[in-house]
């Protein structure tokens, strides 16, 4: 499986030969790309409706759309997407496969509100496991398993079901502090959801979410887990093992 961040919450992740982009947002800091030096996926995952996760959604409605049912309507009116999973979206709790991928959508602890001149909402805010092996409880030592929490506080499901059921190899977790969790909450969900590797986003891109991602690396230390914490550079791949 690999992985390519742009900045903030945006992710490129390959597993075969299927390509999903999660939360497309190419108007920030870390990223030297645009949309259009990206080619069009397969997928399009939405965690939630704000403008820092789908700004550039439209450049990308070719591909197959998997986001919430609220969401979809709101994208299919407003970015032209035909296609999304199920014909209308999936919730919190099921698995749709993706490709050669399992996507499975978990709760996340937000607001999700579409602020335009007719708010709407966008149903709940979610995250995302994505997998290389349909979810069993059959441990699957050859699989590879990734989750993105989206923007969350800390929650006991991360603990309760995520961790020890979905079973994750690695965590992409929100570190910037203001609007999601900050770098303390955020180490010790990886510690709860028991880790191997876990990676920050959703920080630097403007004022009231800097942080310096040492200092989540550190915390992670701190509750005594040995994940490895890898603070990448934009736009460079990053290939992750199960």
């Amino acid at each position: 499986m690999e992985l390519t961040w742009y900045g903030h919450s945006t992710w490129h992740v390959t597993v075969g030969e299927t390509e999903l982009l999660i939360d497309p947002f190419f108007d920030n800091p870390q990223t030297d790309l645009e949309p259009a030096d990206i080619d069009t996926p397969d997928y399009v995952l939405l965690t939630h409706g704000h403008a820092d996760h789908i700004a550039h959604a439209g450049e990308f409605s070719d591909a197959t759309l998997v986001a919430t049912p609220e969401l979809v309507s709101y994208c299919e009116d407003e970015f032209g997407f035909e296609d999304a999973v199920g014909g209308m979206g999936m919730n919190l709790g099921g698995t749709v496969e993706c490709g050669d991928a399992y996507v499975t959508m978990t709760r996340a602890d937000h607001t999700n509100g579409i602020m335009t001149e007719n708010d709407k909402s966008a149903g709940m805010p979610a995250g995302f496991v994505i997998s290389d092996t349909k979810p069993t409880q059959i441990v699957d030592e050859e699989s590879t398993t990734i989750y993105n929490a989206g923007d969350t506080s800390l929650m006991s499901e991360m603990k309760d079901v995520i961790g020890p059921y979905l079973e994750p190899d690695a965590a992409i977790v929100p570190i910037g502090d203001h609007f999601t969790m900050g770098p303390q909450q955020a180490a010790i969900a990886v510690d709860w959801l028991d880790v191997d590797h876990a990676f920050p986003q959703h920080y630097d891109t403007f004022p009231p979410i800097e942080q310096d991602p040492e200092d989540f690396a550190s915390e992670v230390r701190g509750t005594g887990n040995d994940a490895d914490v890898h603070v990448l550079e934009a736009d460079e791949p990053f290939e992750l093992e199960g």
